[in-house]
């Protein structure tokens, strides 16, 4: 399954898929100063020792899709059915922009994009995981600090449709990793200068990518007739925005008011390491014992036969 990952790119027959490593190198062929990507991951690595990951994800294992063959293709981080895939080890993502090139329209976007996109994917990549064999299947039971029965019953239920809340720990580990990632890009593109574009999608993009999105970025409704994929993509990252990182927010605001950067940097450690112990004795000293299991588990997850 590792040694072949070809199926991973098949809901993509249009694009041309390269290891991150092969495409970085040929960007830099063409005159790309590629530098801001490797000194983002630097940062990344030296952040993410403190949380207990010890290695990144190897480019090689990064799938770049470029050189598409449908008119139109648009790509970045919230272009459809792409990420990490754990049992792989293998992650997929597309160069942001128009896809019909194998290089980017905006070099200096594109590489900030591929940063987050990466950063994001190694604190996923290094989640605890635990799996067992259900009828000579591998079955994942812990991920991070989220748990799951080999029925298929999940510890937390999902959120209630536009919630402006979680109690989804699916949502509070997806929104630790992008807050982390997009604080390393925004503190790249301030390192290397770079700025906010002149378009409207641009500059929305760049907002995304550096956590800097405001209320009425988010309700704005991106319409671009000449092409409907750039349309989708607006949507899509409008959509994010609300349903994972705002969530995220609204759920350290309220559980570490005044303390959300302690509060993140310990959700990161327990995700890495899978232990909720520091993390849980810390929710306690706030809000009283028992605070983790309170907020997220579903009352029925030791019931028999359920799945979820």
């Amino acid at each position: 399954m590792r040694a072949d990952v070809s199926p991973l790119t098949t809901k993509h027959p249009a694009h041309v898929f390269r290891p991150l490593s092969e495409t970085l190198s040929r960007w830099a062929a063409t005159g790309i100063e590629t530098t801001p990507f490797h000194a983002g991951v630097e940062i990344a690595r030296r952040r993410y020792v403190g949380y207990g990951l010890a290695k990144m994800l190897p480019l090689d294992r990064v799938l770049v899709g470029c050189d598409s063959s449908r008119a139109g293709a648009f790509g970045g981080f919230h272009h459809p059915d792409q990420g990490y895939r754990h049992l792989q080890m293998v992650a997929v993502i597309t160069m942001y922009g128009p896809m019909k090139d194998r290089n980017p329209a905006n070099p200096a976007l594109a590489l900030l994009d591929l940063l987050r996109a990466y950063a994001h994917d190694c604190l996923h990549y290094g989640s605890r995981r635990r799996y067992v064999e259900v009828a000579g299947v591998p079955v994942r039971t812990q991920y991070g600090i989220n748990y799951r029965r080999v029925t298929g019953q999940s510890y937390s239920a999902a959120d209630q449709c536009g919630s402006h809340h979680t109690r989804n720990l699916g949502i509070v580990m997806e929104g630790a990793c992008d807050r982390e990632a997009r604080a390393i890009t925004r503190q790249t593109a301030e390192r290397f200068g770079v700025t906010e574009p002149l378009d409207a999608l641009g500059a929305l993009v760049f907002r995304d990518l550096t956590g800097t999105l405001t209320e009425e970025d988010t309700r704005r409704v991106m319409d671009v007739p000449e092409n409907e994929e750039q349309t989708r993509y607006g949507a899509a990252l409008s959509g994010y925005e609300k349903g994972v990182n705002r969530r995220y927010s609204h759920f350290l605001e309220e559980f570490a008011p005044g303390e959300e950067s302690a509060c993140h940097t310990r959700l990161l450690a327990a995700i890495i390491s899978g232990d909720v112990t520091a993390l849980g004795a810390w929710l306690d000293d706030r809000h009283g014992p028992g605070t983790f299991m309170g907020l997220f588990r579903t009352p029925g997850y030791f019931e028999p036969g359920l799945t979820a």
